[in-house]
C-alpha cells in the first residue's frame, strides 16, 4: 500500500480525555487516557506528543500509522503500538472511507510540563498543519 499524504480535507477524530491521574509510584509523571474517534477517511496531521511515552490499542476499524522513518503499518482491530518520547508520529489516519475506527491511547508525560502548558502539550501537530487544525476545531 502506498503512504498517504496528509489531505487538509479529511475530518479530524473526535478526542476524548478519558481519565488522567499523577502517577504515585512515578513521581513527577502524569498518566492520561485518550479516546479517539476517527469517522470515514479521518486523519490526524503529522504530530508529536509533547515528550510524552505512548501507547495505543485499536478498538474498532482499521488505521495507517507511521512513526519517524520506519515503513507505514497497518493496524486493525486488536492491534497496538508503541511510541517512545520525541517520535514523529507522521501518518495517523482511518484506513477506511466507509467505516469508523476508534482507538485508545496512553500518553505518561512529565506533569508539570502538562500542568504548564495544558493539554495542548498531549498533541502537538507540525508547524504547516497548526493553522488548519485551528481552522477546524472552529468549525465543530
Amino acid at each position: 500500500m502506498q503512504e498517504p499524504t496528509y489531505n487538509p480535507d479529511c475530518p479530524l477524530g473526535n478526542v476524548t480525555i478519558a481519565y488522567q491521574y499523577k502517577l504515585s509510584n512515578s513521581p513527577g509523571k502524569t498518566i492520561v487516557g485518550l479516546l479517539v474517534e476517527f469517522p470515514p477517511n479521518a486523519a490526524t496531521p503529522p504530530h508529536r506528543h509533547g515528550g510524552a511515552a505512548v501507547s495505543a490499542y485499536v478498538l474498532s476499524g482499521t488505521l495507517l500509522n507511521k512513526m519517524n522513518d520506519e515503513p507505514m503499518q497497518v493496524i486493525s482491530k486488536g492491534g497496538s503500538w508503541y511510541e517512545a518520547p520525541g517520535c514523529h508520529h507522521r501518518i495517523s489516519a482511518n484506513a477506511s472511507k466507509t467505516e469508523p475506527a476508534t482507538f485508545f491511547v496512553t500518553l505518561v508525560i512529565e506533569t508539570e510540563k502538562l500542568e504548564r502548558e495544558g493539554p495542548g502539550v498531549l498533541v502537538q501537530y507540525d508547524e504547516e498543519w497548526v493553522d488548519v487544525v485551528a481552522r477546524k476545531m472552529q468549525q465543530k
